[in-house]
């Protein structure tokens, strides 16, 4: 069921809490991070003072679009897995002349346990891109020890995105690589990952770029990592984040991406889109618009 308009524009100017999906047997829960602030014009350059006068709903009442950070938790019976994992513990303050405003991030493992998850329960971390803003907790030390936290786990990128990888643009330490690199395998486009779990390589956002496609129940989820920013963008495909590598290839993703997030029995997973991350695309007459699922 679909949130009422006034809830819905509540809920694009609010950071993400904890929101479950079942698909059959399969339950995916949103687990957050943290949250980070986008100057509008800056992450889609291609807008306009204009487009944001005529959606306020999308501005946090500083001007800011609100993106939560955080993962996606995937189990079926016993098992788990974590599709991306936040930024880590990180404070950071608005600087001037930057395309972000404040970050604040390292409440991943709360939530996992809120969830009733400890983080050696999860079999493999999948990620959707190398970004630090979702690579975050795999090198972080569990407490006493020398290993990353999730101690258990594999950690799957798509062969194209680890090939291409440069991790050390965005921020990320040698001893940081020395803990994620040894975790590593590289999976590719159509694999199987868990069970109703496969790996869809998508490119555009960056080289390797990877959406996970989850199905349950007779319904479809796609986890479409950062092939979209905002939920405006289901209606301007072709707007661009200026954090995209390839803005043409991105453009032309997200538009095959909303016309399969229009079909039937098919849930998207947003996981930067503020406290509207679970939605449905529906195409009415002004549009194809982001319904936020009531869960």
């Amino acid at each position: 069921m679909a949130s009422s308009a006034v809830d819905q524009d509540e809920r694009l100017r609010r950071p993400a809490g904890i929101r479950s999906v079942w698909l059959g047997d399969t339950k995916v829960s949103y687990v957050p991070d943290g949250v980070i602030e986008g100057r509008p014009r800056s992450w889609l350059p291609d807008t306009t003072e204009e487009t944001w006068a005529a959606h306020p709903q999308y501005l946090d009442a500083s001007g800011h679009l609100v993106a939560s950070i955080g993962g996606l938790l995937v189990e079926n019976a016993d098992r788990a897995l974590l599709i991306d994992a936040g930024w880590g513990p990180v404070s950071l303050p608005a600087e001037p002349g930057s395309p972000n405003g404040a970050v604040r991030g390292g409440a991943l493992l709360d939530s996992l346990a809120e969830l009733g998850r400890r983080p050696d329960e999860i079999e493999a971390v999948a990620f959707t891109h190398l970004h630090i803003d979702h690579l975050g907790w795999a090198w972080q030390l569990a407490p006493g020890s020398d290993q990353p936290v999730f101690t258990q786990a594999e950690y799957l990128v798509a062969a194209p995105e680890w090939a291409h990888r440069d991790l050390a643009a965005q921020g990320v330490t040698e001893e940081e690589v020395a803990a994620l690199t040894p975790r590593v395998r590289t999976v590719t486009d159509g694999q199987e990952i868990f069970p109703g779990v496969r790996v869809q390589i998508t490119g555009g956002h960056t080289a390797g770029h990877t959406q996970y496609v989850i199905t349950g129940g007779g319904t479809r989820l796609i986890a479409f990592g950062d092939a979209l920013h905002s939920p405006i963008q289901m209606d301007h495909p072709e707007w661009s984040c200026l954090y995209d590598h390839d803005r043409a290839q991105s453009a032309e993703h997200r538009r095959q991406l909303v016309a399969e997030l229009e079909e039937p029995d098919t849930i998207g997973f947003g996981i930067h889109f503020a406290d509207a991350v679970f939605g449905q695309v529906r195409r009415d007459g002004a549009g194809s618009a982001w319904h936020p699922l009531d869960v």
